[in-house]
């Protein structure tokens, strides 16, 4: 199962590298969203696999190993990194009750405020769900965790935003994503 791989071994590493970069780099891609931003948590995870590459345990996939550390890196990176813009945020989590102005919702303080509130494992929940589109399948894999754990994150995340906003303001499908004979606005 060690792949042949020698823990603290220099060209066993690299070797490593060689294999795995690309697949890592193709998952925090997926992760991220962003190329350069996955380029840097690619070679940081790297660097820190490079570091503990002696305390490797060859009963488990090199590659595994090295990914596990990647998407920690991306959850890590996510989490200080500041949302794109507040409308696409509004965009993945679904827009304010129809008596709220969306315009008006967008410029509002109190919701990168609230996700920023959340704990890190909810966030990241909520952001990969309906910032970056996953299903539970694609967030459990990404974070490691069951997807029975992410849909607890999920709805104890939607709980949370709730209570912090306005009750109104949903993460329902139906109003997350409406359907085309709802929407009055032209085009996003």
């Amino acid at each position: 199962m060690g792949e042949g791989y020698e823990p603290g071994s220099r060209e066993d590493f690299d070797r490593l590298y060689r294999t795995a970069y690309p697949r890592v780099y193709r998952t925090l891609s997926a992760i991220l969203g962003d190329p350069a931003e996955a380029e840097d948590c690619a070679q940081d995870a790297f660097v820190q696999a490079f570091r503990a590459w002696n305390r490797w345990r060859p009963d488990a996939p090199a590659e595994a190993w090295v990914h596990r550390i990647a998407v920690n890196r991306a959850i890590s990176y996510r989490r200080r990194a500041r949302l794109r813009t507040v409308a696409e945020v509004l965009r993945r989590l679904g827009r304010p009750a129809a008596s709220v102005n969306p315009a008006d919702a967008a410029t509002r303080p109190d919701l990168l405020t609230a996700l920023r509130a959340l704990p890190p494992k909810l966030a990241a929940a909520i952001v990969l769900r309906h910032y970056h589109g996953y299903n539970n399948r694609e967030i459990a894999a990404a974070l490691g965790v069951s997807e029975r754990t992410i849909g607890t994150r999920l709805h104890q995340a939607a709980e949370r935003l709730r209570d912090i906003l306005d009750p109104s303001f949903s993460l329902r499908a139906d109003q997350a994503f409406p359907s085309d004979k709802r929407e009055s606005h032209a085009e996003d």
